[in-house]
């Protein structure tokens, strides 16, 4: 349940946005927050790169 808070929130923004008539507003706050989703998924994974070192 911990994982759709995020989702959840964005949802209740942009219904909120649109019940205020800010509809503009709403369709950038949907729109970004697809992009940073679609963003966080193709993104490359960051490498650990190992230095040797015993510890």
């Amino acid at each position: 349940m911990k994982a759709f808070v995020p989702w959840l929130t964005v949802l209740a923004v942009i219904v909120a946005l649109n019940a205020l008539r800010l509809r503009p507003l709403a369709t950038v706050v949907a729109i970004g927050w697809l992009a940073y989703c679609v963003w966080s998924w193709v993104r490359p994974t960051r490498t650990r790169h190992d230095d040797g070192r015993a510890g």
